[in-house]
This record gives structure tokens, sequence and C-alpha cells, in this order.
């Protein structure tokens, strides 16, 4: 179990010090807020907020191209 720590926390040193890594953990956590602002908005179903408005719209043009003739 030290062994597993003493390797995690000396990783965690060097991504600390690379640049590279850095910047690329920033990506990661930008694309997790934008993640979790998405699903605020959309929401994980259709019967609430905005996934409610998109399945009634669909509904709607689905309706009026059976409509035309």
């Amino acid at each position: 179990m030290l062994r597993c720590y003493v390797k995690t926390t000396e990783a965690l040193k060097r991504q600390c010090t690379d640049k590279d890594s850095v910047v690329s953990s920033e990506y990661v956590i930008v694309a997790v807020c934008i993640i979790a602002a998405v699903l605020a908005a959309f929401g994980t179903n259709t019967t609430t907020g905005i996934g409610s408005a998109l399945n009634n719209g669909i509904a709607q043009i689905t309706s009026a191209f059976s409509a035309v003739p």
C-alpha cells in the first residue's frame, strides 16, 4: 500500500512540473464543466426543461409532415 502511495505521489509531482500535463489537465476540467452545464440545461430525460421543449417541437414537426399529402 505504501508503494502505491509513493508512486502516486511521485506521478503527481511530475505532472505538476510538466507544463504539457498541466495544460491537458486544464482541458479535462473545462470539458467536465461543459458536460455538467449541458446536462443541467438539457437534463437526463425528455420530461423536463429544454428536453421537453425539444421533444414537443419534434412531435409538432413530425405531425406537420405526416399531415402533408
